[in-house]
């Protein structure tokens, strides 16, 4: 069974820093891009950043760029969202999905860790 875990959630203060890892089981990451995407409450669900399979590339989205960095160790089968800076509008369920060409298809998808940004 293909699945992806996310952790790292939980509540922060504005300004604070959090670090989200997404592993992978019964399958290796390093053949897949993989995302971070995002979902407030009552909000559509939004990219956040993406990887490629081999770590070059990667994308963001205006509104975390410079606060939130992707990165990818292979070797341990996980990639990470640092997130620094952080905002109440950064409130969400955060979700890692695997898939191709940067990110455009999407093939298997975590449950989620709730971010929570608030004094």
């Amino acid at each position: 069974q293909l699945q992806l875990v996310e952790s790292g959630g939980g509540l922060v203060q504005p300004g604070g820093s959090l670090r989200l890892s997404c592993a992978a089981s019964g399958f290796t990451l390093d053949n897949y891009a993989i995302g971070w995407f995002r979902q407030a409450p009552g909000k559509e669900r939004e990219g956040v950043s993406c990887i490629s399979s081999s770590g070059v590339t990667t994308s963001v989205r205006n509104s975390v760029k410079g606060r939130f960095t992707i990165s990818r160790d292979n070797a341990k089968n996980t990639v990470s969202l640092q997130m620094n800076s952080l905002k109440p509008e950064d409130t969400a369920v955060y979700y890692c999905a695997a898939g191709s060409a940067l990110c455009r298809y999407l093939a298997v998808w975590g449950q989620g860790t709730l971010v929570t940004v608030s004094s």
